[in-house]
This record gives structure tokens, sequence and C-alpha cells, in this order.
């Protein structure tokens, strides 16, 4: 097991670890740092740590010095936008982090049948979400796990039909909706999880909302939520409410909006900022473009995205032609 999921040291000492290693052999990180003029003796808590922009993903190699891909995701992306290709050095601790966190929060994948309603990113190539969920659904090993594109109706059947094992039902948020429609359903031994996204295919709701529609077409009494993204190697996880908890090697601070290298108390909203230790070949520390707050007990809960125009705290760190191109 690699040394970032050892539970006998502190997350801060790994951290701290982590941060000194990936300033010194991730470029593109090593460059963003120089240009803060960041004084790497001077961080010693996590609290310090520059976190690096989620934008930077997408004109730039984001790997360690002399390590080369394994895996190359891309995210989905917006109309018009380039999409983030974050590089993956060693699937394997990918594949640990995914299974252990998973394990961490819902026990072994192989007391589930694992249905993934995921069409919009079964139809484009390098999707993490689609990785994630084939490996969940290979751990698992059921004759009646799949994955589901437009055969929707195919599907609803398969959730009335009794079944030995619990059921996970993972799907984007537009999918559900339209598979919700189909019902009314009575799921037992049922879990729900929402991965977000409407894709353009719907309306945007907010998250309660649409938690409201499922719970009342599903008769469920919670709508579970997993919260990831293409540039991390770890998720968290919602159970009830929206609010997510990480794992043990995963860690979200908030930032100030107005001074995006300051950190902000529990309770407050601002910018989320993750620690991913799963990313060691990368970086593990990454300002993302969501909105929230999180809470004392290592939870937190996403409140939107920022409007392009309020990125501003963080575009004043940034100009493209300072870092190197992939």
């Amino acid at each position: 097991m690699h040394w970032v999921f050892d539970q006998t040291v502190s997350f801060e000492e790994k951290a701290l670890k982590l941060f000194q290693l990936q300033a010194q052999h991730c470029s593109v990180y090593k460059r963003y740092l120089d240009l803060l003029k960041v004084d790497l003796n001077a961080i010693n808590s996590i609290d310090k740590i520059p976190f690096l922009p989620i934008e930077l993903f997408k004109n730039n190699r984001i790997i360690s010095d002399n390590q080369k891909p394994q895996i190359t995701f891309s995210s989905s992306g917006t109309t018009g936008q380039q999409p983030s290709k974050p590089h993956v050095a060693d699937a394997s601790i990918y594949q640990d982090s995914l299974k252990q966190g998973f394990q961490h929060f819902y026990g072994n994948p192989k007391d589930y049948r694992i249905l993934a309603l995921l069409p919009s990113y079964l139809e484009r190539e390098g999707s993490s979400l689609v990785y994630m969920c084939d490996q969940l659904i290979q751990e698992s090993q059921y004759l009646q796990n799949g994955f589901y594109l437009h055969n929707i109706k195919e599907l609803a059947e398969i959730l009335t039909q009794e079944c030995e094992r619990k059921t996970l039902l993972i799907g984007v948020s537009y999918a559900l909706l339209d598979l919700v429609e189909l019902g009314p359903f009575n799921l037992e031994n049922t879990i729900v999880m929402e991965t977000g996204g409407m894709k353009g295919k719907r309306k945007e709701m907010i998250k309660s909302e649409l938690h409201s529609v499922l719970q009342q077409g599903f008769s469920l009494q919670n709508i579970h939520s997993e919260y990831g993204m293409t540039e991390l190697l770890s998720q968290a996880y919602s159970k009830e409410n929206g609010i997510f908890e990480t794992p043990p090697w995963m860690k979200v601070l908030i930032r100030d909006t107005e001074d995006p290298l300051s950190i902000l108390k529990y309770g407050l909203t601002g910018g989320i900022n993750v620690i991913d230790l799963a990313n060691v070949n990368s970086c593990a520390f990454i300002a993302t473009q969501d909105l929230g707050k999180s809470f004392d007990n290592n939870t937190f809960e996403i409140l939107g995205r920022f409007e392009q125009a309020d990125i501003r705290g963080c575009n004043l760190l940034l100009n493209e032609n300072d870092y190197t191109k992939s």
C-alpha cells in the first residue's frame, strides 16, 4: 500500500511531505510557487500551502518530472470550453483510492449489484467517472451489474426485479430524472447516488430540489451523492442532506474568494480547495471552481459554482504564458 494511505501517520504530516516533493518535482506547480515567491521552508501547516488553480489542468501537463502517464482522462467540459486532460502516472494508486474510499463508506463492492446510468459520459472517451464505475463493477463481480446508455426502460424493469444483493444505482442527474418519470418506483434495498450534471439536457436545479424529486419518485428517504472530478483521484460521498464526507487521505479547505491564498474558518462560504493525497504524481493541492463551506467534523457542503466573472481572485494569480504548455 502506498504511504499516503497509511493511517498511522497524521494527515498533516503526509500532506506537508507531499507538498515538499511536488514543489520540487512537479514543474507546473513549482513554476506557480515560484511566481508567488513562496518560501518552501515557511510552509509548516496545511493552511499555508498554496493551491493550484484547477484551470491550469486545461493547458498544462501536470505530472511529476520523469513520469509517464498510464492513463489520461478528459473532463466533459462545457460547450466551447477546452477540457482538462489530467494524467495518471500510476493507475494502481487511483484504483486503491477509489476501492478503499468506497469500502470506507459503503463496505465491500461484492455486497452490491451496481447499475451505472451515465449516458453522456459513456458517449465520449476518457471519462474518469466511467472508469471509476467500471472498477467498482469489476470488483463487485455480479452478473447483473451493468452500464446503461439510453435503454432506461430496460433499467426501470431491472430495478423492479428482486435481487439477493443490495442495489447501487449511480447516475448523472438528468438521466435519473428521465428514469424517475417512468415510475413511480418503490425501491427497497437500493441506494440511488447522483453524480451531478444536467449537461444542458434539463434546466439546472438546486441540489435539494433534485433530491426531493428523486426521493419521491424512487420512494426513498435519502438520495446519496458523489463528489469528484477528473483532476482528483479520490471521491467524497454524501449519504443525506447534501453533506459530504471525505476519506482519510482527502480534505477540503475553504478559501477566501477575494484573497485566494487565505483559508477561512469553519462554516464560512468560499471557494473549495481540495487536498487529495492520492494525487501523488500530479498535484495534490487544487483550488476548484466550486463554492461551499466546511465543518469541523471533516464534512463539507457544495453551494454552487463560481460565475466566470467571480473567479477573479484566482485569475489574478494566473497568466497562461507563465506556464509550460503540454
